[in-house]
């Protein structure tokens, strides 16, 4: 890559089947060391889940090392793009309806990070105390909280508007920031965040120990029900060459 950083990321992933569901159709990519972690949702109901999310992680596990954060988001996408064209091919051959996932990836070029989803798969930031959720989800709840009809929402079902093989062209949404020393980031699938409020998550996190909090997720998840499959990604950014290293701390 044609950057140099002194940032080094502390990483912990686990997915579960939960204590419902027979077959885990989550799939997960955690790479630290290239600066690319995903978590990809098979689309509940459907067919060969399993088969679409493993697509994605596996898309995205192929990516080049690009100079830039602006070229790395342009092969993500085209990548991705690649896999809802093959999603498609596969449904109408199998004869199925759908083989579709969602996808939410946190994409690094040195201290330059891009978000980019599609779905109800989250990436959450945890920085100096304040938890938030960096994506949006793409969802028939959320749109409907975005038009201000409350009532609706609060009785809609939560279906999915956008993923990747749900339909015959995908648009994939992107955020960037730059890291921060002490920064702790959260991927999940919606296995946890259904189950887990907002406050146990970042009572989780807050401590900055990725594998126990990546651990602490998943029980809590499973204590909820764990009706749904559970997918945990934990990663904190340490900035070496920072004169002093912030871990966040708990509100």
């Amino acid at each position: 890559m044609g950057f140099e950083t002194t940032l080094h990321w502390t990483c912990a992933a686990r997915t579960d089947v939960g204590l419902v569901r027979s077959r885990n159709e989550d799939a997960l990519l955690a790479q630290p060391q290239r600066g690319l972690w995903a978590v990809a949702d098979g689309m509940g109901g459907h067919a060969f889940g399993d088969v679409a999310s493993a697509a994605v992680v596996d898309a995205l596990a192929g990516l080049p090392l690009p100079a830039t954060l602006e070229e790395l988001i342009a092969l993500a996408r085209a990548r991705l793009t690649e896999v809802n064209d093959t999603l498609r091919l596969e449904a109408s051959a199998r004869q199925v309806p759908v083989i579709g996932s969602t996808v939410a990836a946190l994409l690094a070029c040195g201290y330059d990070l891009a978000c980019l989803w599609a779905g109800d798969s989250r990436i959450y930031l945890l920085r100096q105390g304040r938890l938030q959720q960096l994506t949006r989800d793409h969802s028939r709840v959320e749109d409907l909280k975005a038009r201000g009809d409350l009532a609706a929402a609060a009785v809609s079902p939560n279906m999915i508007t956008r993923a990747v093989g749900a339909a015959d062209s995908i648009e994939f949404e992107v955020t960037t920031l730059v890291a921060q020393d002490g920064d702790i980031f959260l991927l999940c699938s919606d296995g946890l965040s259904t189950p887990v409020g907002e406050g146990a998550i970042l009572a989780a996190l807050a401590p900055g120990d990725c594998t126990q909090a990546c651990e602490q997720l998943i029980a809590l998840a499973l204590a909820g029900g764990g009706r749904d499959n559970i997918t945990v990604i934990v990663l904190r950014v340490d900035d070496l060459g920072a004169d002093k290293t912030v871990i966040n701390p708990a509100l």
